[in-house]
């Protein structure tokens, strides 16, 4: 491990490099998965289960198996020796991702709502989830308690194509715009995948070190004052909850505010 132990505890929330270690020490890779934005992989030690390592990379983490005698680099914050002289090594420029040694994933990643990719996702949970809070849809869609697994540029994209403002209170929207949601929350995050994700510069790169080319689908994330591709107007950025947001002000009109009825005294 590179850096003081301030920063090793840091990456591994909390826990000392110690506690790695004896984590995987001898332990094997059983499986590998992901629970929101979330990577786990599960361990195990003589055919039993051995706990976890929970790894989120956040904006500049990166994954990759590497020769154990290749440069490093200076961004390498853990690496963990494998079999036939290979290291899995966690690069991270920021410092802002986790891996953490952990019992079960849940002890580190908490309460997590569904995938948007999953069965239980349906059109229906997604209204009467909507409707059941008062919260401001972007912040909601973000929260991963909600919904597992959406980022700032997908929540963006998702909700200029379902012609919604991200300041839209959740408990207004129709059952017909949850629907529309949905179903463009799940098209976003299937084109996403399908090209391999959004590369901004050198760090965003998949485990094999490609690009992904999502980034030339965007209709409104990053492009501000360039004109939407729906309507032409200029794309505007807005920060909600202390988040770069992106929108078109036509295709997603601003919520009206409410108007209150004062009556007179009784």
């Amino acid at each position: 491990m590179r850096g003081s132990c301030v920063e090793w505890e840091r990456t591994l929330g909390g826990k000392r490099p110690q506690e790695l270690e004896r984590a995987v020490r001898g332990a094997r890779v059983a499986r590998v998965g992901r629970r929101g934005k979330f990577i786990i992989l599960d361990l195990e030690r003589r055919g039993r289960e051995a706990g976890c390592v929970v790894v989120h990379l956040r904006m500049t983490g990166r994954l990759s198996v590497e020769p154990e005698r290749s440069e490093p680099g200076p961004w390498m914050r853990v690496a963990l020796r494998l079999d036939k002289g290979e290291e899995l090594r966690f690069v991270d420029v920021r410092k802002f991702g986790r891996l953490v040694p952990a019992s079960r994933p849940a002890d580190v990643h908490g309460e997590l709502g569904p995938e948007p990719l999953e069965a239980r996702f349906s059109a229906d949970w997604l209204y009467e989830a909507l409707r059941g809070r008062r919260r401001m849809l972007k912040p909601l869609l973000l929260d991963q308690r909600f919904l597992a697994g959406l980022g700032n540029i997908y929540v963006d994209e998702a909700l200029h194509a379902a012609r919604l403002h991200p300041l839209r209170r959740s408990d207004g929207i129709s059952r017909a715009k949850a629907t529309l949601l949905h179903a463009v929350i799940r098209q976003t995050l299937a084109e996403a995948i399908e090209r391999e994700g959004s590369s901004f510069d050198s760090f965003y790169r998949t485990p094999e070190g490609r690009p992904g080319s999502y980034q030339h689908q965007f209709q409104v994330y990053g492009r501000t004052g360039r004109p939407c591709r729906s309507c032409g107007r200029a794309v505007v950025r807005i920060v909600v909850s202390q988040r770069g947001t992106h929108l078109c002000t036509r295709c997603q009109p601003r919520p009206r505010a409410r108007r209150v009825r004062i009556l007179p005294p009784s």
